[in-house]
């Protein structure tokens, strides 16, 4: 059972700890490792007849869920049925910052999206990391900045997959999520999600303890 992100120690010492349990650990891991490569995309590797690759344990588990939860691009139906250019979870990672002038915010997002995303892509990998270690995750002051925001992003992108794009989205479908069917996958988002904003809140609150 989840154990929320403590303080201990004080200044450059710092540290926070929190405990999950196995699955837990490999639900976070595995979205923060999809938000990953929806930002950099890995490289496509064709793998020949009986051999295999390294096996991921955190990646097996996820697979193994079965309760339909994934923010990778290729699992959303309507996104690749709708063949856009532009997945709309990037635009929520990478917001635009000129609304009223198109021309300036691609010049803008020209020269300024390949930095963001490889430092938010990077913050992704360190706290999925942080997660494969053991069932405690100890973050020092650095690594606990990137793992606030790593979460967010998922956050972010989980919402954005769930239709999430205003809090009115969010309290109507909490209000409805006791009609929804047991086996409806949208219900076990809705609980991971409540679940990542309530372990964000847990580590905020650490980290603004005097």
């Amino acid at each position: 059972m989840a154990r929320g992100f403590r303080r201990k120690g004080r200044g450059r010492a710092a540290s926070y700890v929190a405990r999950l349990d196995p699955l837990e650990r490999a639900t976070v891991a595995g979205l923060m490792e999809q938000v990953h490569d929806l930002l950099e995309p890995p490289p496509t590797t064709t793998v020949g007849p009986g051999s295999e690759g390294p096996v991921d344990e955190f990646a097996a588990i996820v697979a193994g869920l079965g309760m339909g939860v994934t923010v990778a691009a290729e699992d959303q139906t309507d996104l690749v049925a709708s063949g856009a250019g532009r997945d709309p979870a990037l635009d929520r990672l990478l917001p635009t910052a000129n609304l009223q002038d198109d021309e300036a915010a691609a010049e803008f997002r020209r020269l300024t999206e390949t930095g963001l995303r490889q430092r938010k892509a990077a913050g992704l990998a360190l706290a999925a990391s942080l997660l494969r270690v053991e069932d405690k995750v100890v973050l020092d002051e650095a690594s606990a900045r990137a793992f606030l925001t790593a979460l967010t992003d998922v956050r972010l992108v989980l919402g954005e997959r769930m239709g999430l794009r205003t809090d009115e989205d969010l309290e109507a479908l909490e209000a409805a999520a006791g009609e929804l069917d047991p086996d409806d996958p949208l219900g076990y988002a809705l609980a991971v999600y409540d679940f990542l904003t309530w372990f964000q809140e847990t580590l905020a609150s650490a980290m603004l303890t005097a």
